[in-house]
């Protein structure tokens, strides 16, 4: 199995990068964002157990995350490898991801970080805003906020896996072909 974690502030361009990535390689796309909606729509016990740390304003908890993530991959046996979008965010799902993987005798291949301006991706989310919908790309304060907790919270994992020769660093900024491209070009060389 070929196992990419997928890294980018919002706005860098996982989402557009990963719908390439999966069909390219065949790879099996696992959203953190997806797994949630999933779990709280239909209301399973995973669901039941993060909508009350979410209803008390609280985060749930990274071992709550990593179970329904490992619900989540158990459901793809034979996929050709898991591409991990928003997963992991914390040391902790990092190496509860490596216990997890060295389970089933796989492991993380690659940790790919698009990069990028943070004043181009505000103007991206803020564009995106105007036709998504989506509340949290309109306001610029919570886009900001956003960029300090992925500041805080992902800069140590860039470590953690820089030590292990696995962090890759993708200039996020061109045209969708030109990332693909650069990101390809990692992929293809491990």
């Amino acid at each position: 199995m070929t196992n990419i974690v997928l890294f980018g502030k919002p706005g860098a361009g996982k989402g557009t990068q990963a719908e390439f990535l999966k069909e390219k390689y065949k790879l099996t796309h696992i959203s953190t964002g997806d797994v949630f909606r999933f779990n709280l729509k239909n209301d399973t016990e995973l669901g039941k157990q993060a909508r009350v740390y979410m209803d008390a304003g609280d985060l749930v908890p990274d071992e709550l995350t990593t179970k329904m993530l490992i619900d989540e991959v158990n459901k793809h046996p034979d996929t050709n490898g898991i591409l991990f979008d928003g997963y992991p965010r914390t040391i902790s799902q990092a190496e509860a991801l490596d216990v997890f993987l060295t389970s089933i005798d796989s492991k993380v291949a690659a940790t790919i970080a698009l990069e990028a301006d943070d004043e181009v991706l505000v103007q991206r989310l803020l564009e995106r805003g105007k036709t998504s919908g989506r509340i949290d790309d309109q306001d610029e304060a919570k886009i900001r906020n956003r960029y300090d907790e992925y500041n805080e919270k992902t800069a140590p994992l860039m470590d953690y896996y820089k030590v292990q020769g696995k962090f890759h660093a993708v200039n996020g900024i061109g045209s969708i072909a030109e990332i693909t491209d650069r990101v390809s070009n990692i992929i293809d060389n491990l």
